[in-house]
């Protein structure tokens, strides 16, 4: 969603600013943007006057037709009622998304000139009439108004690395303060709904259990994870009896996962190596992945699955985690540039089910045996998520990072929590064996 470039979300001089929850009161306006670390959101965009207009009027007709409550400058409402959408400045709100759409709107929520006693309501009903939003005719202009992502994006195995990077090195404390003790970054299984903040490391427990249940690991098992995160599902895998190779992108991860692996004792199981899932060698009795095929681009899935197939031993099984989308938006949006691009993880592409299945069987021996989906676990791990993150503000502070940055890191949260309560999103694990020839 822009036409400038990606700048890293860097840490910068703070200034405290409550950040925004369903059941506070509307949140105090964000404070002075620093233009250095955040030109694209400290200044809105030059616009002609008839393409702010259009814009306008397009937004207009949109919101009227939500059930939710958009205030415009605290004067005139629109819409069927709901969570409200409080736009303090409708002139910067609607000159942003008239030249960067729905970066624009991201950068608006960043710029505080527009906010929300709950974001996520607001997001949720968004999300779920995201396909009309935007006119018909208008949406086969697509290529006219939506950005095309950087060349400098792809996921080459320097692109990937710099892409990995800009999310997962920003600081391992960081990720600390609102995911739980497992330091796990994905979807958690729970029990039940709604979830205690208590039952969040016993639900990633699960969820990995699950995972590597699914890949048949146990004892003697040499097992090959791509994507690291932090250390637990390996530390989990060794404690069944498994030898375990990680590979990551991260130092961050690396370094951190290590010490972890370490102090659980299973550093002569484990081998934490950084480098690219390219770069592996040799066969494994089993293969996992955790979100991470979302970081690989579509461009380059046909040699992910190639990889897959060619590390797994005869008779081996491949267990994904997989945030997935409808298979009709992926083909629509899958060269267009994102707020999430541009600000949280450079790059990427939500897979759907089918793309996988088509790219698995034209380019491997691989099928897709199983596919579980529990995309409402995901809404909710990431309600626990946002919500200690508002929690922490004072400690999100003291490690450097600014207001805006807490506005952008809430509303990427709120977004994707968004994605799954309205469906439009889900996660699955995937079971994935060759098709073995006679």
């Amino acid at each position: 969603m822009s036409v400038s470039t990606s700048h890293s979300p860097s840490p910068a001089a703070s200034s405290p600013v409550a950040a925004p929850s369903p059941a506070a009161s509307l949140p105090v306006p964000a404070p002075a943007t620093d233009p250095e670390r955040w030109p694209d959101v400290a200044r809105p965009p030059r616009a002609s006057r008839l393409r702010t207009a259009v814009a306008e009027r397009l937004v207009r007709h949109a919101l009227a037709r939500l059930p939710l409550r958009a205030r415009l400058a605290g004067q005139q409402d629109i819409g069927l009622g709901g969570p409200l959408m409080d736009v303090r400045d409708p002139a910067a709100f609607f000159r942003r998304i008239g030249v960067n759409g729905l970066i624009g709107f991201g950068e608006s929520y960043m710029a505080g000139e527009w906010d929300s006693p709950d974001p996520v309501g607001v997001l949720t009903v968004l999300a779920d009439q995201v396909a009309t939003l935007i006119p018909q005719p208008l949406q086969r202009l697509r290529g006219l108004w939506a950005g095309r992502r950087p060349a400098e994006q792809r996921g080459t195995p320097e692109g990937a690395r710099d892409n990995i990077s800009h999310h997962y090195d920003l600081s391992n404390e960081l990720f600390a303060l609102f995911l739980d003790e497992t330091l796990s970054y994905s979807s958690a299984v729970f029990r039940s709904f709604p979830a205690d903040p208590e039952a969040l490391p016993a639900a990633q427990h699960r969820k990995i259990d699950r995972l590597l249940d699914l890949a048949g690991v146990g004892p003697g098992t040499e097992l090959l994870e791509i994507g690291t995160g932090w250390g637990e599902l390996a530390i989990r895998a060794a404690a069944r009896g498994a030898r375990v190779v990680s590979v990551t992108l991260s130092a961050e991860q690396r370094d951190l996962a290590r010490r972890r692996i370490s102090e659980a004792g299973y550093q002569d199981r484990v081998d934490v190596r950084l480098c690219d899932y390219r770069s592996i060698h040799g066969q494994y009795d089993a293969v996992v992945s955790v979100e991470m095929i979302e970081a690989v681009g579509a461009e380059y899935w046909p040699v992910y699955f190639r990889t897959l197939e060619e590390r797994l031993a005869p008779g081996g099984r491949i267990a994904l985690q997989a945030i997935t989308m409808p298979d009709d938006r992926m083909r629509a949006s899958r060269t267009t540039f994102t707020w999430i691009h541009k600000y949280i993880f450079p790059g990427g592409l939500l897979p759907s089910v089918e793309a996988m299945a088509e790219v698995a069987a034209e380019h491997t021996g691989l099928r897709i045996d199983r596919c579980d989906d529990f995309g409402t676990h995901y809404a909710e791990t990431l309600r626990l998520w946002r919500e200690r993150f508002a929690e922490r503000t004072a400690e999100v502070d003291a490690l450097g990072f600014d207001a805006t940055f807490r506005r952008m890191w809430t509303f990427y949260l709120a977004y994707s929590e968004a994605g799954f309560r309205s469906g439009y999103l889900h996660v699955r694990q995937l079971l994935l064996t060759r098709q073995e020839t006679a």
